[in-house]
């Protein structure tokens, strides 16, 4: 079983009021402004908008370097993809499963 690391702060940190004045990379994110439930669920169905930001972000690698999903066992959209417990999730035959790891 993998041993589990605490996220980094960086990932756990709340998102800036992006009307402040601020360097954070996060505000650069094209999911900013979607619903916590959009990024952070687990459920495909829920996860669409932020996914479908994903396809125009300019901040992907860093969102997934940092953020970085199977270490720290996120749930929820990183990098473009849907993690669950820190596996991506791949949708087969319309049903929510996480990859098979080697």
């Amino acid at each position: 079983m993998p041993i589990r690391r605490k996220p980094s702060p960086a990932a756990l940190a709340p998102l800036p009021d992006p009307t402040e004045d601020s360097r954070d990379w996060r505000l650069s994110a094209a999911c900013i402004g979607l619903p916590e439930h959009a990024v952070l669920g687990t459920d495909r169905t829920a996860a669409l908008p932020a996914l479908a930001a994903c396809e125009h972000c300019p901040i992907i690698a860093p969102c997934l370097a940092i953020v970085d999903p199977e270490h720290t066992w996120f749930d929820g959209v990183s990098g473009g993809r849907l993690w669950r417990n820190g596996r991506e999730v791949t949708v087969r035959s319309g049903i929510d499963t996480p990859e098979e790891q080697s």
